[in-house]
């Protein structure tokens, strides 16, 4: 099974707590086109500050709406020569094989 995800790296001006900060309310705005419920249950993203790096999962709805909404909102607040995002593609093991590699049922 595929896995695909947005992964945003930003350059060394940009100050990493304000992307944070901007990251959730992409994700408070994508609550208003989802529902709470929705972007709880289906929304997957991380920022890793360290690395200047920040990740949405663009396997359903509720992820593609985080990226579109983020990746806006950085263009109007910091500009676009601040960042890259590129959606990348993964092969992910089904917890079946997994368990099954491990001797689990």
């Amino acid at each position: 099974m595929e896995e695909s995800e947005y992964r945003f790296c930003f350059n060394d001006a940009v100050n990493m707590p304000d992307v944070e900060e901007t990251l959730l309310m992409a994700v408070i705005a994508a609550e208003g086109i989802h529902g709470r419920a929705r972007v709880w249950l289906d929304a997957q993203f991380d920022a890793t500050p360290e690395d200047r790096t920040c990740t949405v999962s663009a396997d359903n709805e509720v992820g593609q709406s985080i990226a579109r909404i983020f990746t806006e909102m950085l263009t109007l607040e910091f500009g676009e020569a601040a960042f890259q995002v590129g959606r990348y593609t993964s092969l992910r093991r089904s917890q079946t094989a997994a368990k099954s590699d491990r001797g689990l049922k």
